[in-house]
């Protein structure tokens, strides 16, 4: 895939929101399927500072979390997940 990654979206979000990638202090948290169940734990989080990087990790397994207003931010599985790039 080519061009700048603009958005990374939920394909399906709960409902009556719009979520969005969670960022940081530490950038954008990323959750390492080498960690099998325990991916979800913070001392397992891989954190990056944009979001081809995000879509770069996305593509490789990792999964992302992302939140919404008035909602708590959860883990998303790659295959939930839609990476939007500028033409």
């Amino acid at each position: 895939m080519s061009g700048r990654v603009i958005r990374i979206e939920r394909i399906s979000s709960r409902c009556g929101v719009v979520e969005e990638p969670v960022v940081t202090t530490k950038g954008y948290q990323l959750a390492d399927p080498a960690h099998g169940k325990h991916k979800h734990h913070a001392e397992h989080a891989t954190y990056v500072k944009t979001l081809d990087e995000a879509a770069a990790l996305i593509e490789r397994g990792f999964s992302l979390r992302m939140g919404a207003k008035g909602k708590a931010p959860s883990l998303i599985a790659p295959k939930s997940l839609r990476t939007i790039r500028a033409s």
